[in-house]
């Protein structure tokens, strides 16, 4: 079967009824990849009360957005979402797939995946279109990047992160074709959702801190650990961590930075104690300025940053803490 003109399909992400941005800037990746095969970007919008966002969707670069708006998928549904979303693509035949790599999509993507039986390349940090017209999935790997391809099964299907694809100068004439998704959308009773509980975030949130302090296993342990989240507190940046954190219990795995983790792009970024993996460090690739503390001078990490520091941390954290708070006391004395 010939797939040229066929479609590139972005899932769209929302909670809440609030689109998140991972949403737009894959439209915007899709855009750009559409303009490679000369083709139309289709996104697949579900939900309650979610019709609010098509103009937004529409201005950051899609021709067509499928609109399933029901009371039945105002809560997310793996097995409902994966249903609507299946039909539909056996019906419209997407060329690729895009899907973000958020808590929904990284469960949703994978059984639509199986239920197409088609390829998933997860926590993809680049895509294009090869010569062949055959989507390059590029993935941090051995200390480096691989390419993944799906040559014979459609769609090709990725996972991406918010924050890989910088949010594109939005089109706000642009208007196109909006399609209804109609139901009933049929509840297996395999799954239930009872209730619903909303956490609320402690500290600067990660995704939106102008600086960007992540930590890792130079800690030491959970003494040193928490100097540096009064580091944080003290810089007032979001706190993100390496795995090595994580595995420990000093921080929580929603906070954890890179590949399996956030991505982001703060004006300034601060790791200290950690090596500089690559699985971590394409998390914080679009920081304007990063800095690392590390007592090993060969570390990687310093092959990677603006400006790097050689030392303990576990020395360094709290002779910083004290003279930011004394420039910060001699800043109020002068008032």
């Amino acid at each position: 079967m010939n797939h040229d003109n066929d479609p590139i399909w972005v899932i769209a992400d929302q909670e809440n009824c609030r689109l998140l941005p991972v949403t737009p800037q894959l439209v915007g990746q899709a855009r750009l990849l559409a303009e490679v095969l000369e083709t139309s970007v289709e996104v697949v919008l579900l939900g309650e009360g979610v019709d609010i966002h098509t103009e937004k969707i529409f201005a950051a670069g899609a021709d067509r957005i499928y609109v399933g708006d029901h009371p039945d998928l105002a809560m997310y549904h793996p097995e409902v979402y994966t249903d609507v979303i299946v039909k539909l693509a056996r019906e419209h035949h997407p060329q690729i797939m895009l899907v973000g790599s958020t808590s929904t999509g990284r469960e949703l993507a994978p059984l639509v995946a199986a239920r197409l039986e088609t390829g998933l390349t997860a926590h993809c940090i680049d895509l294009r279109i090869n010569s062949e017209g055959i989507l390059e999935q590029k993935i941090p790997a051995y200390g480096g990047e691989i390419t993944i391809v799906c040559p014979e099964r459609r769609p090709q299907m990725a996972t991406v992160a918010q924050g890989v694809f910088p949010s594109s100068s939005p089109d706000q004439g642009r208007s196109s074709e909006i399609v209804p998704i109609r139901g009933p959308f049929l509840f297996s009773g395999r799954i239930q959702t009872l209730e619903i509980v909303m956490e609320e975030p402690e500290g600067i949130p990660l995704d939106t801190a102008s600086c960007g302090l992540a930590g890792g296993a130079g800690a030491g342990d959970s003494e040193g650990w928490n100097r540096i989240a009064e580091l944080a507190a003290v810089l007032n940046a979001g706190l993100g961590c390496t795995r090595p954190a994580v595995d420990e219990g000093w921080a929580e795995l929603d906070t954890m930075i890179g590949q399996s983790g956030k991505m982001i792009s703060p004006e300034t970024y601060l790791g200290i104690g950690l090596s500089g993996e690559q699985q971590h460090m394409v998390g914080v690739a679009g920081a304007n300025v990063m800095i690392a503390v590390n007592s090993d001078k060969k570390s990687p990490v310093f092959d990677q940053v603006d400006y790097g520091i050689v030392d303990d941390c576990r020395e360094f954290v709290p002779v910083m803490l004290e003279k930011i708070r004394e420039y910060k006391q001699q800043q109020a004395s002068c008032r």
